[in-house]
């Protein structure tokens, strides 16, 4: 039986632990952080990637599903008012016109990783005769579900999805704004290449930071709780799971507080195992 979490104490730490964060009180937060993650062990509210921002935690593998899940269930109604129109957030265009741009598609079967409330289809929906979505936010899908551009839609978590799915093959599969919330990338890029046709394009977002962030490494949270990825372990992992890289696009992912995100857009063929 699920311990009953005391929402009081919870807010109380949560709140002290961000306006702590805020004021440059780095440590006194990520004291006030190791009590969230006492009070709450399922993480909904990112105490783990918060302490790694801060620098007074390991950097985890990925950002906590119940946490992913409780930010888009709560940003759903304005989502897409908060990253397309103040945020500045393009990037399935982006994939469209670098499409159009290599002249692939059209598509049989496209799936859409991390479709949110289907901005993944609004831009691609007359490039793909079948296309599939999947979201870890409830809320989320079904707001795409009512645009009525998915044929097939999964409220589901990627990787799980990936590794449990018996879907037919896909030969597009894209992952918009999915990597800032995973570190490790093995289980994404081996799940998509086992749900993918050879031949299939693979096209993703990722962002980046300074080398002074990453410190060698292939993966670190950034300052805004993200992950950011290095292209060198980007790229090792797409072949390492059966990708060449077809291009790779220096991008802005979205605005944050008035300056860019820098990151890229990689698109990748699965080759003949």
């Amino acid at each position: 039986m699920a311990r009953k979490i005391d929402e009081k104490k919870l807010a109380d730490a949560y709140n002290r632990a961000l306006a702590l964060e805020k004021e440059g009180r780095l440590a006194e937060a990520a004291e006030a952080y190791r009590e969230v993650l006492a009070l709450d062990p399922e993480d909904h509210g990112g105490a783990e990637v918060r302490l790694a921002a801060t620098g007074f935690g390991d950097t985890p593998l990925k950002a906590p599903g119940a946490y992913v899940e409780t930010l888009f269930d709560q940003h759903a109604d304005d989502f897409e008012d908060i990253l397309v129109e103040q945020l500045g957030y393009c990037v399935p265009m982006t994939i469209r016109q670098r499409f159009q741009a290599l002249a692939l598609g059209p598509f049989r079967r496209m799936l859409d990783l991390g479709c949110g409330t289907g901005l993944g289809a609004d831009a691609l929906n007359d490039m793909a005769d079948d296309i599939t979505g999947l979201d870890i936010s409830e809320n989320m899908v079904e707001i795409a579900y009512e645009k009525g551009l998915y044929d097939t839609l999964f409220v589901a978590e990627v990787e799980e999805f990936l590794e449990e799915s018996d879907e037919t093959p896909f030969d597009l599969v894209i992952a918009a704004d999915v990597l800032p919330y995973l570190g490790t990338l093995d289980a994404l890029f081996q799940g998509a290449a086992a749900n993918m046709e050879t031949g299939g394009i693979f096209a993703f977002s990722a962002e980046t930071l300074p080398e002074e962030r990453l410190k060698g490494a292939g993966y670190a949270v950034g300052p805004h709780h993200r992950f950011g990825h290095s292209l060198a372990y980007i790229e090792t992992g797409l072949k390492n799971a059966g990708f060449e890289t077809v291009e790779v696009t220096d991008i802005n992912v979205r605005m944050e507080n008035g300056q860019p995100t820098p990151g890229y857009l990689v698109i990748a063929r699965l080759q003949e195992a």
